[in-house]
């Protein structure tokens, strides 16, 4: 489940490549069939030329922080949030066909006609929670639930962010996807639930921290209820006067409900039932 943000510019996923000219690839060839026992310390020598250099493969830390450093230089602050995505592999989210773009600032499908939603945009909409006053005192998103785990990939994210997560999709294929991509990382208190994310997650309620990547014509009634006091929820809504979906922000402070509307976004439809 996901999403895209109109306003968010695209930046290509730059890896610098070393390439050797082809005569030299050819010489080494000829070298290595007239020479076929050199010398042990030779052999090492030309093991560490032929390695892969740092930084240029996907599960090198250097290619998440070029991502992470175009995120900054759009805006976000968050430090928090740019240490997690520094160090989530987002390319294990993705099929592997998809991989090479797993670190551009663009989102990708996943299956069942979702997608795993822009870097930029789950940035700024986990920064977002870390603004409320749980996080301001606390330092973390305390109980998170989030609805529609897609690919699992911002559950991760949050399983570092927060004490405790929850993580409701009603889509059968994609929470048994999710489960498999987190079977490798799972870390801390995350819990995935089949189920109806309209409803929430009542058996861990209340929650300090609620995000969804679905929106609808109106916040669903069990989110509101299950939300703490001091805590935030930040999800999708549809405008009525603009058409589309904007973010929105509900606080729960200690004399009621506090809601602004920001950013033009653009998610999936929020469904009930489960498929």
């Amino acid at each position: 489940m996901t999403a895209r943000s109109p306003r968010t510019p695209r930046f290509p996923l730059a890896l610098d490549r070393l390439q050797a000219p082809a005569r030299s690839r050819v010489g080494a060839a000829a070298d290595e069939l007239l020479r076929p026992q050199r010398p042990l310390q030779h052999a090492a020598q030309a093991a560490a030329q032929s390695s892969t250099p740092s930084g240029l493969g996907l599960d090198s830390a250097a290619v998440r922080q070029r991502m992470v450093a175009r995120l900054r230089e759009q805006g976000l602050r968050c430090e928090p949030v740019l240490a997690a995505l520094g160090q989530v592999e987002r390319h294990r989210f993705v099929d592997s066909a998809l991989a090479t773009q797993a670190y551009e600032d663009t989102s990708l499908p996943i299956g069942l006609s979702q997608t795993i939603s822009k870097p930029s945009v789950v940035g700024h909409m986990l920064a977002l929670l870390f603004e409320g006053a749980h996080a301001r005192a606390h330092g973390d998103l305390g109980r998170v639930l989030e609805i529609g785990t897609g690919c699992g990939y911002q559950a991760a994210l949050l399983a570092l962010l927060a004490r405790s997560v929850v993580s409701i999709e009603r889509l059968r294929g994609l929470h048994d996807k999710a489960r498999a991509n987190l079977a490798h990382a799972r870390r801390g208190d995350l819990r995935l639930v089949f189920g109806d994310g309209r409803d929430g997650h009542t058996l861990r309620a209340p929650y300090q921290s609620i995000i969804a990547a679905a929106g609808g014509e109106e916040l669903p009634p069990a989110w509101i209820d299950q939300l703490d006091v001091g805590g935030r929820l930040v999800a999708p809504l549809q405008d009525a006067t603009s058409g589309g979906q904007v973010l929105l922000v509900v606080d729960r402070e200690p004399g009621g409900l506090v809601s602004r509307r920001l950013d033009a976004v653009n998610f999936v439809p929020l469904k009930s039932g489960t498929a």
